[in-house]
């Protein structure tokens, strides 16, 4: 298989060279346009290469059209205007799917499907997520071409020498996957998940058996297309496997992370989409089952897929320098534009939030205990010479006084299925935002940035709000007590409805993400409206009905003859819980009639408020029924 293509370069991109690589390999049976709509969900067309080679130019540089009911794009693509184009991006790396299924007769290799990145084009606009993303990093880079060359201070600590020096400025981004796998059918054990967790049981161990195998065909996939993989490793979750009498493993239930090399922010959220097919892919055919859900698994760590940012400037010479470095790491933490960088993201996450955060999956997953940040906090390190890497807090600073180059920031919130697209494209508005700010205010000593960075909730700032701190060096989920956090670092929303409202509740920090037209009124309705609906069908039907049926299986174990006072005690407990979450009665309705009862009349704040206590209620009987059953005989 060594001889397969596996990528197409840009400059490989024009119809000529199209041409002449699908006759040259014609095992590439269909061309695929990949658009990503809002939803993060990749459209996958597939087109007869037989059709493409009749007019390879009309081919790249027109569009093709699809049904706007087909893709999420809420109150853009209508029922009487769902004209929408998919068109290809030329820029981009493309890739070629394969399925190994499936054997072509003729070359005796995989049929192939070359996957072009495409945008979603609706009114000649491009609505989708890969052009958020591509107009995002055009606008920072001209905004911010455009403040140096008017303050030029603002680069005095850092390691350029001039500003006529620079050539461009070059973004880069990077994420990782954590994900899950299992044999199929097996259910967790929540107690042995927990205590294996507990003691790091599974954390950096060696992998066996068919884990161990598909682990390392994803890293050899990685490196055959291009995207340089860094690690692969288990993560905290997960139980040991079990041998059955042939030899293969059985009852197999970890958790995994795999990570690669960075690159240009658009193609770095390219390179996860086709990490997570390829990771499916492998798992899938040696017969095990892949989650890429935030939370899979109730009461244990939940997966993340951190996003890194960070901001270069090419010199005319070559070099490439980090604008977020100081000039001299032993004495400043940030240069001034990664200071603003940071502040940016910190002051505005409250309409970053929904965007990282738009699913009852992803909520389950930010809750304290598991290392999933739960507070807008940063942290910097305990001194100038000692980088620290303090996982609670939501953006970390990766640093190390040796390789400045490598400065960056890690948004520790986001999970597998968050649309990265937006993701980096929220990170680098609200970064944006905190870059301007400082220009305009003339504020670039690092001192007094670092001190505007740390103040207390009392002090008032010149940008930061009062009445909130912003860096702390403690384990905040231990150091604070749920309303110290809340009084310190602001109360996170609880639910997709609360996270959504953030919308209207800060108009002024919603114009970090629409300044340059990158999130347009359009996008930000559609993505909330989108989310909404989603939340509301998700937890008035699967939610709702998923804890019924596991509610309904905590029966009555003990009888007359093997109980103890105890054991009566601890199931009434469990009886009235269960009442109160799913008996309607003639006295009124359960909490999960009331939920879906709020939902049909449109009251969703009511709904979420329920949804907030039906939580809490769930984690309570989930823990007594584990308590009840261990005490009987």
């Amino acid at each position: 298989m060594s001889s397969l293509l596996y990528y197409i370069k840009k400059e490989d991109h024009s119809g000529e060279r199209l041409r002449k690589i699908l006759e040259e390999n014609r095992y590439i049976r269909f061309v695929s346009l990949m658009g990503v709509d809002l939803g993060g969900n990749a459209t996958d067309e597939k087109i007869p290469v037989r059709l493409v080679l009749e007019d390879v130019e009309d081919f790249l540089n027109s569009s093709i059209q699809t049904d706007g009911s087909s893709v999420e794009l809420y109150n853009i693509a209508t029922l009487n205007n769902a004209k929408v184009d998919l068109k290809a991006d030329l820029d981009a790396v493309w890739f070629v799917d394969y399925n190994h299924d499936f054997i072509d007769e003729e070359t005796g290799c995989p049929v192939g499907t070359l996957k072009i990145p495409a945008f979603l084009i609706h009114d000649n606009k491009k609505v989708c997520s890969r052009g958020t993303l591509e107009r995002a990093e055009k606008y920072f880079k001209n905004s911010i071409t455009d403040i140096i060359r008017n303050n030029p201070e603002i680069l005095e600590n850092t390691n350029v020498n001039n500003p006529d020096d620079i050539e461009s400025i070059e973004l880069t981004a990077a994420t990782e996957l954590e994900f899950w796998v299992n044999t199929p059918e097996d259910k967790a054990d929540l107690e042995k998940l927990f205590v294996s967790q507990s003691l790091k049981e599974q954390y950096w161990k060696r992998t066996h058996g068919v884990i161990r195998t598909c682990l390392e065909k994803c890293l050899i996939a990685l490196e055959n297309y291009g995207l340089e993989p860094e690690m692969a490793h288990k993560e905290v979750g997960g139980i040991h496997s079990s041998i059955n009498i042939k030899g293969s493993t059985n009852h197999a239930m970890e958790q995994l992370e795999i990570s690669w090399k960075f690159n240009k922010p658009l193609q770095a959220a390219d390179n996860e989409l086709l990490v997570r097919e390829i990771v499916y892919d492998v798992f899938e055919s040696h017969g095990l089952e892949v989650s890429f859900k935030a939370k899979p698994i109730h009461g244990v760590a939940g997966s993340g897929a951190h996003a890194h940012v960070s901001v270069a400037a090419k010199l005319k010479n070559g070099g490439f320098i980090n604008l977020f470095a100081p000039k001299d790491l032993k004495n400043d933490y940030l240069s001034p534009i990664g200071y603003a960088s940071l502040m940016g993201m910190m002051k505005n996450y409250e309409v970053l939030a929904p965007i990282v955060t738009n699913t009852n999956d992803g909520f389950n997953r930010l809750v304290p205990g598991f290392e999933a940040p739960v507070c807008v906090v940063t942290s910097l390190g305990h001194t100038y010479e000692t980088p620290s890497r303090n996982r609670s807090v939501l953006v970390g600073l990766i640093r190390d006084i040796e390789k400045p180059k490598s400065l960056r920031f890690e948004l520790r919130s986001p999970n597998p299925l968050s649309n990265k697209y937006l993701v980096i494209a929220g990170c680098y508005q609200t970064m944006l935002d905190g870059i301007k700010s400082i220009a305009e205010l003339k504020k670039f000593d690092t001192k007094e940035l670092e001190a505007e960075l740390s103040k207390s909730p009392s002090d008032k700032g010149f940008y930061l709000e009062e009445g909130r701190a912003y860096r702390d060096e403690n384990n905040v989920f231990n150091y604070y007590t749920l309303e110290e956090r809340n009084a310190r670092f602001g109360q996170p929303p609880e639910t997709v409805y609360e996270a959504m409202l953030a919308f209207e509740t800060h108009p002024d920090k919603l114009k970090s993400l629409t300044q340059g037209a990158v999130f347009t009124d359009a996008i930000i309705d559609s993505f909330k409206v989108g989310s909404l609906d989603k939340w509301k069908k998700k937890l008035s039907s699967r939610i709702i009905d998923r804890n019924i049926r596991l509610l309904t299986s905590f029966v009555k174990l003990h009888s007359n003859d093997n109980m103890d006072a105890i054991d009566e005690v601890m199931w009434d407990a469990i009886e009235q819980i269960k009442y109160d979450l799913m008996k309607n009665t003639l006295k009124g309705p359960s909490i999960y009639g009331m939920i879906k009862s709020a939902i049909d009349v449109g009251n969703y704040k009511e709904a979420s408020d329920l949804q907030i206590e039906a939580k809490k209620k769930m984690e309570e009987i989930q823990q007594l029924y584990v308590n009840y059953r261990k005490n009987i005989f």
